[in-house]
């Protein structure tokens, strides 16, 4: 694996990189689609690469283990065999699904037992056991297994988090070390700075992280209810440790608002379900701001989705069409809108990199931030 900066914004300190990894190269600042048990909800592999230019997904390991099990993901070769995806992947370490079963869990310092919420049955995750299901999944990226902290949440317990997650970082890495992958396709393994709203305590946690100098690193733990501020407050003190050649991943965020404001702080990669989830609740993204297709007001609007045209991919369906099919709860207005926003988010990352190349960057981006939350 090999990141190289390609051009840095003036203004601030957001980037354009290039990541070589087992064969590919992708640009960044990039956004990977989440494929939560190895597909996008409702969408087929070709309209995912045609409406996004994905080069790489995230696909959830805690879902995976669950179903269909990463014995039988193994036994077919590993994740891009199993679905038939011949780029990237990445996968989380199950950290945040464990936090998000709070009533259901219980943390150890071995690790943490939890009740599958498909039947209830108990499971144990260990570093060990996240990084063994990792390797056989197959992905190309993978992620220590860490303890996501809530918010809000005293110091003293981010602190006591925080150092588990080291801990555990440990366990991982000499599982990562002593263990083969399924095939001859290399793996990376990225740490996650924890640390909760507390500056010091991402300070400590990005310096710790730093000096295990792994391929790259994630931030994690944001994007969990702490408002906005706070979270760029956090990553902008990250990313002032986070060694500079290497790539910045900002795990589980966000809107397209978010997305800009964190590039601007220095992060390169990005993933998040807001996209495709909103997309099927008939919320979609665009230039101007953000419509609700269901409102009665579309019914009668013959426009396209969006005033930039033929910028998106199905952007010719007019908003009348796709509000009718909401109405009668056919799910293709489920997927054209899923291809429709993972689209946009493609848009914006593809200008943000053509602004920061022309040194337009910061100008470009507050008048974006202008329209982008605006409820049309």
């Amino acid at each position: 694996m090999h990141f190289k900066i390609i051009k840095k914004d003036i203004k601030t300190r957001a980037r354009v990189g290039e990541i070589t990894l087992n064969g590919r190269k992708f640009e960044t600042p990039i956004f990977m689609p989440v494929a939560t048990s190895a597909a996008i909800k409702g969408l087929h592999t070709k309209d995912l690469v045609e409406s996004s230019n994905a080069e790489i997904i995230l696909a959830n390991t805690y879902h995976l283990y669950l179903r269909p099990g990463d014995q039988i993901i193994k036994n077919c070769g590993g994740i891009h065999d199993f679905m038939s995806w011949d780029k990237l992947v990445l996968t989380d370490s199950g950290g945040y699904q464990v936090y998000s079963l709070s009533n259901n869990r219980k943390i150890k310092e071995d690790g943490v037992k939890f009740k599958s919420h498909i039947d209830g049955s108990y499971h144990f995750f260990s570093p060990e056991k996240a990084i063994q299901i990792q390797k056989n999944i197959g992905a190309d990226i993978i992620m220590a297994f860490d303890e996501c902290t809530p918010y809000p949440c005293t110091q003293d317990y981010a602190r006591k988090s925080m150092n588990l997650t080291h801990r555990w970082l440990k366990r991982c890495i000499r599982e990562f070390e002593n263990t083969d992958n399924i095939r001859s396709r290399e793996q990376f393994l990225f740490p996650i700075v924890q640390g909760s709203i507390y500056g010091d305590l991402r300070t400590e946690s990005a310096e710790f992280i730093s000096s295990m100098d792994l391929p790259g690193n994630a931030i994690g733990g944001l994007s969990v209810g702490e408002p906005h501020d706070l979270m760029y407050e956090m990553c902008e003190i990250v990313c002032d440790i986070l060694p500079e050649n290497k790539p910045r991943y900002l795990m589980g965020v966000g809107t397209p608002t978010n997305i800009l404001e964190n590039i601007c702080l220095g992060v390169d990669m990005f993933d998040c379900v807001i996209p495709t989830r909103n997309a099927r609740n008939g919320m979609l993204f665009t230039s101007e701001g953000k419509i609700n297709i269901k409102n009665e007001k579309w019914k009668k609007d013959y426009s396209q989705i969006d005033p930039n045209g033929s910028t998106f991919v199905d952007s010719k369906y007019s908003k009348a069409y796709l509000r009718h099919l909401f109405s009668i709860n056919e799910n293709l207005g489920k997927q054209i809108a899923t291809i429709h926003n993972l689209g946009f988010y493609s848009w914006i990352i593809k200008k943000t990199k053509e602004k920061i190349l022309d040194g337009n960057f910061e100008s470009w981006k507050k008048s974006m931030v202008k329209k982008l939350d605006n409820k049309l």
